[in-house]
């Protein structure tokens, strides 16, 4: 199964095993709630999932790769203990606490938090001193004698023997104990993940023209060859960092991310080809409204690999404005509701207490409130994120009372500062819509009934900063075309052009 089914089948899994009946007992006995074996192949995104469902269900996670432990840490030192038995004193061997066991009390006690999942990754690849812990740990739900707290679900992951020389099967008593899930890699739902987390558009413009290179795993003569969903991540990570502080990205530092020299090397070109796009057809210039005559022929009679890179770039453009537009709005809203907090604090304002005193107790609180949120893992990065935002403005504003202010002067210096966060708000909204606009006019000009179009009001209708930005502020063109192209409906449209351009390129047709 693909990874999305993967996690619903696990949060399933997790909701069943914690949850109880009236009296509260566990609907599904412990002996019963069978850990749950994860199989896939490297770098398809099997941490990342588990801290999503964490997150969703609303309890802890403790991730460890097992392979990164020895057998004591993993079960704990021996000591000796002295006993009386049959009235005779006997020393007896037993283990201290083992670290992974104690990470899980240390979480709970971290985040108040006494459910959650116990994830351990390359469980099948350990240590010939550490294998028969690991078969206890799934039989037993123990390390050592120490026993997995209840309320917490066992997860392990693995990697099958094709992917990995050194790891070992299980017997057959291990797996009948276990609920094993096999993960295969699966672009359209990785795609789903890397639009809902902003992966560079280079990546997967590139990737929505070569499918077939997405996961690549292969043996040579000097040694495996592989791209995986996590290099791409990660090279989408760096090229995003390098854009913004002009780093240079030539083939050999792609090649360190994706592993098979043709994939490097085929990315390595098309990356020179869709910066060039960039410049040589003004995408700047286009969104701003400038006049885009003279690269509209261009367009018109490129090939169909530059022209979807040209609609990845104008996306790229309007994404960053609709982008800020969010993050603006999310930082005024979480301003306003402290602008709220602060005129309650003043009406019931103790004596010996001044205004500027209330706000920044109140700020104060707020950024308390924020790092135990970050610390318990209650809060998403971007709503971090947008509350960071907040307190850092809240921090300017209040900087500028004084406490000789009575309190209707210092609620008017707050909202000052808060009339111009509203006018930022109000000048990125205008921004993003304006450039909208201007990407309408070109597409419309250049690609009006063709896949071009398909894909980008595609792309607007599913993109999180888009959808948000479409769904707060109308857009005419958007729900025209929207309504006439039905959206997803164009698909195998698509998927035919880029066929006949492959079929081109490898008759040698196409320069890439």
């Amino acid at each position: 199964m693909d990874i999305k089914r993967a996690k619903q089948e696990i949060e399933s899994a997790v909701r069943a095993y914690l949850a109880t009946d009236d009296t509260g007992a566990p609907l599904i006995p412990p002996i019963r709630q069978r850990p749950i074996l994860l199989m896939g192949p490297p770098g398809i995104g099997k941490t990342q999932i588990m801290e999503q469902i964490a997150r969703e269900c609303g309890i802890a996670l403790v991730a460890y790769t097992i392979t990164h432990h020895t057998r004591q840490s993993a079960v704990g030192l021996p000591f000796i203990r002295h006993r009386n038995y049959g009235g005779a004193n006997r020393s007896v061997t037993e283990y201290t606490m083992s670290e992974i066991i104690a990470s899980v009390y240390d979480k709970m006690e971290q985040t108040g938090l006494d459910q959650g999942i116990l994830f351990i990754d390359e469980i099948n690849c350990v240590s010939e001193t550490l294998a028969p812990t690991m078969l206890q740990f799934l039989q037993g739900k123990t390390f050592g004698n120490q026993p997995v707290p209840a309320g917490w679900v066992i997860v392990a992951a693995g990697n099958p023997p094709e992917y990995n020389k050194s790891v070992r099967d299980f017997d057959l008593v291990t797996l009948d104990r276990v609920r094993r899930i096999d993960i295969e890699p699966e672009l359209s739902v990785w795609q789903e993940y890397a639009r809902a987390h902003r992966l560079h558009p280079a990546v997967t413009a590139y990737l929505e023209l070569r499918p077939q290179h997405f996961y690549k795993v292969e043996n040579d003569v000097d040694g495996p060859l592989f791209v995986t969903a996590r290099g791409w991540e990660d090279l989408s990570a760096y090229l995003q960092a390098a854009g913004r502080l002009d780093l240079p990205v030539d083939e050999a530092l792609i090649g360190q991310y994706l592993r098979h020299p043709d994939v490097a090397r085929d990315f390595a070109a098309y990356w020179v080809l869709y910066q060039k796009y960039q410049t040589d057809y003004g995408v700047e210039e286009i969104l701003q409204g400038k006049p885009f005559d003279a690269v509209l022929e261009r367009a018109l009679s490129a090939a169909f690999d530059e022209r979807m890179s040209l609609v990845s770039l104008l996306l790229a453009g309007l994404n960053t404005r609709f982008g800020e537009a969010r993050r603006t709005d999310a930082a005024t809203d979480a301003c306003y509701q402290q602008l709220r907090a602060f005129r309650r604090e003043l009406g019931a304002m103790e004596d010996g207490e001044g205004p500027a005193t209330v706000f920044r107790r109140l700020c104060g609180d707020c950024e308390a409130r924020l790092a135990a949120d970050k610390a318990a893992g209650r809060v998403l990065p971007e709503d971090a994120a947008a509350r960071a935002r907040a307190a850092a403005l809240l921090r300017s504003w209040g900087a500028k009372l004084d406490e000789r202010m009575d309190p209707d002067q210092a609620f008017d210096a707050v909202r000052t500062g808060f009339n111009s966060q509203v006018r930022r708000r109000e000048q990125a909204v205008a921004v993003a819509g304006d450039a909208l606009e201007a990407a309408f006019d070109f597409m419309e000009r250049a690609f009006p009934d063709g896949q071009e179009m398909v894909v980008f009001v595609n792309e607007l209708a599913l993109g999180p900063d888009s959808a948000a930005f479409l769904a707060e502020n109308e857009c005419e063109r958007f729900e025209t075309y929207s309504r006439r192209l039905l959206l997803h409906q164009g698909q195998d449209e698509l998927l035919a052009e880029l066929d006949r351009d492959e079929l081109r390129r490898s008759e040698g047709s196409l320069d890439f």
